[in-house]
Formats: structure tokens, C-alpha cells, sequence
């Protein structure tokens, strides 16, 4: 009885060690095999480096130089007669001032029409005396001695010079050769209107302006009225606002002998004319 006991007890633990085995080995089949393989880690290597100091610079050889080709003849000889003035540079030219001749004086025609031309201050009078002026001082070269003299001059009726003030000037070559200019002035014909002519003339004595001729055409037309602040005060009178006086139209008769005096307009004074609008307000304002 125990001894078949004991031969079950065996059976039974046989079978369990049995299946244990056997699942081990389904075990590691399942997930032993799933997996990828561990990559096998590289072998560290250790490297030494030894900083050795640069050799002195006397041991150092001189790097070889190709030979220089040798000259032509053509070319040696070329070198040899090549005078030295021709292998300088050539210097930049010096600057050669600007000058400008002194305009020819006005005409016998021209004073002749200056004196009856009695519109705006008589205007054909005052540009034909001061080119007169000009005609006389020489000419004009770029440099210390240019510049502007403004005058305010006096004609008596007889066309003889009564006073002659300086505004201002810019030069004092320039102011003193207008004076000499219109100290040694021509005899001048009557004024205009019979009366003295009192008038401000400026003389440019520079290389790059001149006194253009007048345009005649609008001395008919009345002057614009000259602003004036309406709210100006001097500070001990009455606070009255100045209203600005209407302009006064020609009677026919006077606008009658007005256009009978108006000159045919030269070409040049044409040109002048457009060129002081186009500096006076510019060239893009005139073609809006």
C-alpha cells in the first residue's frame, strides 16, 4: 500500500518537472527569439597625441622661384630708349576760371526808344542805363573780385547822374568799378517823363548771370496790389483793419498810348523771361 503510494507521488511530480520543462522551453522560444538582438558594443579605443613645437626658422627652406623669362630684344630695347617724361603720370589739368565779356553797350536805336518808353518807371531808361554800366566795366572773371553792387541811382531830367547811393555790394572791386563806369558814362538823353527818374539798379559783375532784356508785353496791365497785413497795429492808435486799396484800371486813352509804346518782345528777352519763372518756382511746378 505505501509502496504504491510512493509510486504515485512519483508519477505525479514526474509529470509536473515534465511540463515545467516543457514550458520553459515554449517559454524561451516565444520571447527569447521575438526580440532583436542586443548590438554588440564597439570597443573603445584610446588615442594619444603629442604636440611636438614648429622647427626653428633658419631650418625652414626657401621656397624655389621659377626662373624669370627672359626679354625680347624688342622688348629690351623698348625699355632702354622709353624717355622718362613718358613713364610719369599724367597730372590733371589745372582749373581755368570762368569769365564772362562785358556785354556790348545799348545801341543809338536803343537809347533812342529808352527815352520816349515812359511805362512802369520808365523801364526801357533803367535796363539801357545799366548796361550801359556794364558794357564799361570789362570783364568779369571767377574769383575774390566778382560779386554784386546794388545802387540806388537819381537821373535829372537832362540825363545827367544827381546821386548815386550803395545799397549793398558783395565786392569792393566790383562797387568800384561800377562807379568808375558811371562816373566816365557817355552823355545820356533826357528822361522819359521830363522829371528826375529815381530808381534801384543791381550790377553783376560775375561770370554766371547777366542782366537779361526786360519783357514789355504786361506793362499795360495793372500792377497786383502789394500785401499788406490788415491786421497789423502800432501799438498807440486805434485797432482799425486796413482793407486793400482796389486796383485802378487805365482810363481808354491812357491804355491807348500804353500799347502804343509796347516794343515787339526780342527772342532773347522771351528766353530770359521763361528761365527766371522756371528758378523762381521750378521746373516741376510748371508742368502741373
Amino acid at each position: 500500500m505505501e509502496h504504491n503510494r510512493n509510486k504515485h507521488l512519483f508519477a505525479i511530480f514526474f509529470s509536473v518537472a515534465v511540463h515545467a520543462t516543457l514550458f520553459a522551453l515554449a517559454s524561451n522560444y516565444q520571447f527569447g527569439f521575438s526580440g532583436k538582438p542586443d548590438t554588440p558594443k564597439a570597443e573603445e579605443q584610446i588615442i594619444f597625441m603629442e604636440v611636438l613645437p614648429p622647427p626653428p626658422r633658419e631650418n625652414i627652406p626657401e621656397p624655389v622661384r621659377p626662373p624669370a623669362a627672359p626679354k625680347s630684344a624688342a622688348a629690351a630695347a623698348l625699355s632702354l630708349h622709353v624717355p622718362q617724361d613718358s613713364q610719369d603720370t599724367t597730372s590733371a589739368p589745372e582749373h581755368q576760371p570762368a569769365s564772362m565779356a562785358a556785354p556790348s553797350a545799348p545801341t543809338a536805336e536803343e537809347w533812342a526808344f529808352a527815352a520816349k518808353y515812359t511805362n512802369k518807371n520808365s523801364k526801357g531808361y533803367r535796363y539801357s542805363w545799366g548796361q550801359q554800366v556794364r558794357s564799361m566795366m570789362g570783364t568779369a572773371v571767377e574769383g575774390p573780385d566778382q560779386g554784386v553792387v546794388r545802387f540806388r541811382v537819381e537821373i535829372a531830367p537832362d540825363g545827367t547822374l544827381a546821386r548815386l547811393d550803395t545799397l549793398w555790394t558783395t565786392s569792393a572791386v566790383a562797387e568800384q568799378l561800377a562807379r568808375k563806369a558811371i562816373e566816365n558814362m557817355p552823355p545820356l538823353p533826357p528822361t522819359p517823363t521830363g522829371k528826375p527818374l529815381i530808381f534801384e539798379k543791381t550790377i553783376s559783375f560775375t561770370p554766371f548771370a547777366s542782366d537779361a532784356p526786360p519783357i514789355y508785353k504786361d506793362d499795360c496791365l495793372p500792377d497786383p496790389p502789394m500785401f499788406r497785413n490788415p491786421f497789423a497795429w502800432d501799438g498807440r492808435s486805434a485797432q482799425v483793419r486796413d482793407e486793400t486799396a482796389p486796383v485802378a484800371k487805365l482810363d481808354p486813352q491812357a491804355m491807348e498810348e500804353c500799347l502804343r509804346q509796347l516794343p515787339q518782345d526780342s527772342i532773347e528777352a522771351e528766353m530770359a523771361h521763361d528761365q527766371r519763372v522756371m528758378d523762381q518756382w521750378g521746373q516741376n511746378e510748371l508742368g502741373h
